[in-house]
């Protein structure tokens, strides 16, 4: 179930592992797991490989050194930089040293501009791990500049340096990281290899457990994103059914000059498969989609919320009758997605907050890093400085499933349950997409997902279809939110048919 991991975590596990096993035992697994991922990125003619690696002060040199003895006795060219440590250091980094002094590999001094000019093969990243504090700067920062202006494969062991491993942030206000193709990361996986900067600086992720006991490890409050979370929920659907069957969605929206965001939202309702959607204008005149006319408009207050369920933000607008009308979709007993100027209505009034709070039926708030500042009452770096605990607390606060986007998307439940997103991509950097997914969400609370099952699986198939588009490529410069939508229809189906051939096989009867 891909299990997230904080640094503490995998430093009591270490603690627990290390107990009655040989001095270094860790280390020396760590090393041949990694050295086993670099070989399979080198070339075929492994004797011809020229690979840089960079050991750095702590264990996570250690790791390297290890990594280079068993690269140079399997015949690669290896050459290892060494950020020498300021003080003692723990046994098994120094056996590992000696390995390598051992080997045929060799110890070099280069400047970064002679590091630019080599012909490498492949950078082995071992400078810091999941224990630095402070950012990179001097030697080591020199060093990283230089690895990050090559061309070739660079595997970074446990995480990049630079990267802090619980956050996904780069360490320091101006600090810097390696910018790893490939990231082998030991014992667990961590949440900062695949939120905020993690996306940019990891790479591709493996995992090596270095075959410990599960026993060793504790229940795991943190995910990634998987289909096995909530494809229970994708059913074939009925023959003997009809549009009431699959729920009415109303997008509360659209005020004077902002009928694009819930003609998005609509739009993207009925093709996740609402039976009805109204567009509820709070503003005039009505808009009629004529690219989508089985979408019905109406005046915003007009409209019984307690009838469906209500996506309400999408260009509602920040004035007192927008407010008014988001006060009579919170207290209906259905189902509630708050997302954009909603979140913000929210933020400056906290008699509304403590309603959202009280609510007894499902609600999810889909708030970017800016809106879940204002309803944190904190400054928006203060929420991307860890993109977890903000999208925790905001989840209690507002006692909702809360979808914090961004780089690795943070879902997050009132009960402290976190989940991170791995599908999606740049090409989402781009308005309405946001719209798109509330309204994906909204057509799945529609149709009887519970809210939780329908956030985690909105903002999954909101990024395959990112994905997939790009696949085809459209994108992701260039890609609109309303290329989104078909796309989103298409991967939904796939996940029911995908349920419905696992339930006919034989194994499952």
């Amino acid at each position: 179930m891909n299990p997230l991991y904080t640094v503490a975590q995998i430093r009591e596990v270490e603690r627990l592992a290390a107990a009655g096993q040989p001095e270094g035992m860790l280390m020396e697994r760590a090393g041949r797991a990694a050295a086993a991922m670099a070989l399979d990125l080198l070339p075929f003619a492994t004797p011809l490989a020229q690979v840089l690696v960079l050991a750095g002060p702590g264990n996570n040199g250690g790791d390297a050194f290890e990594v280079a003895a068993h690269l140079a006795n399997s015949g690669a060219h290896v050459s290892i930089i060494h950020v020498p440590p300021g003080g003692a250091t723990a046994p098994e980094r120094d056996r590992a040293f000696e390995r390598a002094r051992a080997s045929p590999a060799h110890f070099v001094d280069l400047a970064p501009e002679a590091i630019a000019a080599g012909a490498w093969n492949l950078v082995v990243d071992g400078l810091f791990g999941i224990g630095l504090q402070r950012p990179l700067d001097r030697m080591p920062g020199s060093l990283v500049d230089a690895v990050n202006a090559l061309a070739c494969p660079v595997l970074a062991l446990d995480v990049p340096s630079g990267l802090d491993a619980d956050t996904g942030c780069v360490v320091g206000p101006h600090g810097r990281a390696v910018n790893a193709t490939h990231t082998v990361t030991f014992i667990g996986d961590k949440p900062g290899l695949h939120t905020c900067d993690g996306r940019d600086h990891a790479g591709d992720i493996m995992v090596a457990d270095l075959a410990l006991a599960p026993a060793l490890f504790p229940p795991a409050a943190m995910h990634l994103n998987d289909p096995a979370f909530f494809a229970r929920q994708a059913r074939t659907r009925r023959h003997n059914s009809h549009k009431g069957s699959y729920g009415n969605v109303f997008v509360l929206g659209g005020a004077p000059g902002m009928a694009g965001a819930p003609v998005l939202a609509g739009r993207a309702a009925l093709h996740a498969g609402a039976g009805r959607v109204y567009l509820c204008f709070a503003g005039e005149p009505l808009v009629v989609d004529a690219g989508q006319p089985e979408l019905m408009c109406r005046a915003a207050r007009d409209v019984d919320y307690t009838a469906g369920v209500t996506v309400a933000g999408p260009g509602l607008g920040g004035d007192a009758e927008a407010a008014r009308l988001l006060a009579s979709a919170v207290a209906s007993h259905q189902p509630l997605l708050l997302d954009a100027d909603a979140l913000n209505l929210l933020a400056a009034d906290p008699s509304l907050l403590a309603a959202v709070a009280q609510r007894g039926a499902a609600t999810l708030a889909t708030p970017h890093p800016l809106e879940a500042a204002r309803l944190l009452d904190t400054p928006v770096g203060t929420v991307q400085a860890d993109r977890l605990a903000a999208a925790r607390t905001l989840a209690g606060k507002l006692n909702a499933c809360v979808v914090l986007k961004g780089s690795g998307t943070v879902i997050a439940a009132p009960d402290g349950r976190l989940v991170i997103n791995q599908t999606g991509n740049a090409g989402l950097a781009t308005a309405g997409t946001g719209d798109v997914l509330a309204g994906l969400a909204g057509a799945l609370l529609a149709q009887g997902w519970p809210g939780w099952e329908a956030a985690l699986a909105a903002v999954w198939l909101h990024g395959i279809a990112a994905d997939m588009l790009v696949a085809e490529g459209a994108g992701p410069i260039g890609l609109t939110a309303g290329e989104l939508i078909p796309t989103v229809r298409v991967a939904l189906n796939r996940l029911v048919a995908q349920q419905r051939d696992q339930a006919e096989t034989p194994h499952s009867r």
